[in-house]
């Protein structure tokens, strides 16, 4: 199954504004997507770098989000507009919670995959991409993705 993953700030294939990178507020964008499949008992929100030589490191991680929850609003952190049944992971920058587009040099495809899931993830909050994806396996039943564009100005 498709899934439609939308942002009101960005547009597919179009640059990422930049108060969602590091070169501005560095906040995660608003989401939204829509799904019926009663299968569905959470989901799980990916940023990855699609261009990054050294692999596609993950800038932010969600899971555990509920089946009835299809929107996110902008700036998630630990402690601000994060829904109380939603888990965030540890980044593959050490952080727990949003690391923006911030790659030095060309354009670089930022790309926000969801995946639904046919259960809950049996994690704890900051677990690493690596735990998360082992997690998921078997268990996907419907995905999708929004890719923004960034360049660094400098």
């Amino acid at each position: 199954m498709e899934l439609i993953i939308k942002s009101p700030e960005i547009k597919n294939n179009d640059f990422i504004p930049v108060k969602y990178t590091c070169a501005g507020a560095n906040i995660s964008p608003q989401l939204k997507w829509t799904c019926d499949n009663e299968k569905v008992k959470s989901f799980v929100i990916l940023l990855e770098d699609l261009d990054d030589k050294n692999g596609t490191p993950i800038h932010w991680i969600l899971f555990n989000i509920p089946s009835f929850i299809m929107q996110l609003q902008e700036d998630i952190t630990t402690v601000r507009n994060v829904p109380d049944e939603v888990c965030i992971g540890t980044n593959d920058f050490g952080k727990i919670g949003y690391t923006g587009p911030c790659n030095q040099s060309g354009v670089h495809h930022f790309a926000f995959k969801i995946f639904a899931l046919d259960r809950g993830l049996p994690l704890v909050p900051g677990s690493t991409k690596n735990e998360i994806l082992k997690a998921m396996e078997g268990h996907i039943v419907g995905k999708g993705k929004l890719v923004g564009k960034y360049k660094n100005s400098k």
